[in-house]
C-alpha cells in the first residue's frame, strides 16, 4: 500500500488539507496527536521519560506534566532531541501497526507529522507532500487559533526546518493561499496517487 507523508510549517493549513483527503475515503494517521496519546499510554515511553527527565515528568496518577517537560526542553536543543529521541521511535511503532490493520480496499494512507522531515520518518512513506503558505499567513492563522503573540508563533517555527529546507525533501506541494483552490490540488494528487 502507498503511503504519503504530508507535512508544513506550523499555521501551513496542513491539518485542515488532510480533512479534505479523508473526505475522499483516504485514512489519515496525525502523528502528533498519537505522539501526545503514546506519552501515557506507551509504557516503555513513559519509563524513558521518566528516567531522562525525572518522576516530575508525570503526576502520580499518570498524567503527563506538560509545564515541567517544557522548561527543560523548550529553550535546551539537547535536551528536546533527548525528548524526541524517545517519542519518535515510539510513533514509528503505532504508524507501523495503525498501516498494517488496513484494509487492502484502502489505496494509500496518509502520514500528517509537523515534524516529518526532522525527525526522519519521511522516509517510511512513499511520496511525500509539502503544504506551503507565506509566511504572513501563518503567523496570522496560528495568532489566531491559538490565542498567542507573534513572538511566540515565531519561537515555534525556529524549531523546524523552513520551507525551503522541507522543499528539497518534498516530492509534491500544496500551496493553501487564500488565492489558490485547495480542494482542486488535493483532487490532482489524489488521482496521481490512486494511478501509483
Amino acid at each position: 500500500m502507498l503511503k504519503v507523508g504530508i507535512t508544513g510549517g506550523i499555521g501551513s493549513g496542513k491539518t485542515t488539507i488532510c480533512k479534505v483527503f479523508e473526505t475522499l475515503g483516504i485514512p489519515v494517521f496525525y502523528a502528533d496527536a498519537v505522539a501526545k496519546q503514546l506519552m501515557i499510554t506507551d509504557l516503555i515511553l513513559v519509563e524513558g521519560v521518566k528516567e531522562a527527565f525525572g518522576a516530575a515528568s508525570y503526576s502520580p496518577n499518570g498524567i503527563l506534566n506538560n509545564q515541567h517537560l517544557a522548561n527543560i526542553v523548550f529553550n535546551n536543543k539537547a535536551e528536546l532531541e533527548k525528548l524526541n529521541s524517545l517519542v519518535h521511535p515510539a510513533v514509528f511503532r503505532a504508524f507501523d501497526t495503525w498501516e498494517k490493520e488496513m484494509p487492502q480496499s484502502v489505496p494509500y494512507t496518509l502520514k500528517e507529522a509537523a515534524l516529518l522531515f526532522e525527525s526522519g520518518s519521511y522516509k517510511m512513506c512513499d511520496k511525500n507532500i509539502l503544504v506551503t503558505a507565506p509566511l504572513s499567513l501563518k503567523l496570522a492563522r496560528v495568532m489566531q487559533r491559538d490565542g498567542v503573540t507573534e513572538a511566540q508563533v515565531r519561537a515555534r517555527m525556529d524549531k523546524q526546518f523552513t520551507d525551503e529546507q522541507k522543499a528539497k525533501m518534498a516530492d509534491y506541494f500544496i500551496d493553501n493561499t487564500e488565492n489558490s483552490s485547495v480542494i482542486l490540488q488535493v483532487l490532482d494528487l489524489h488521482q496521481q496517487f490512486l494511478s501509483l
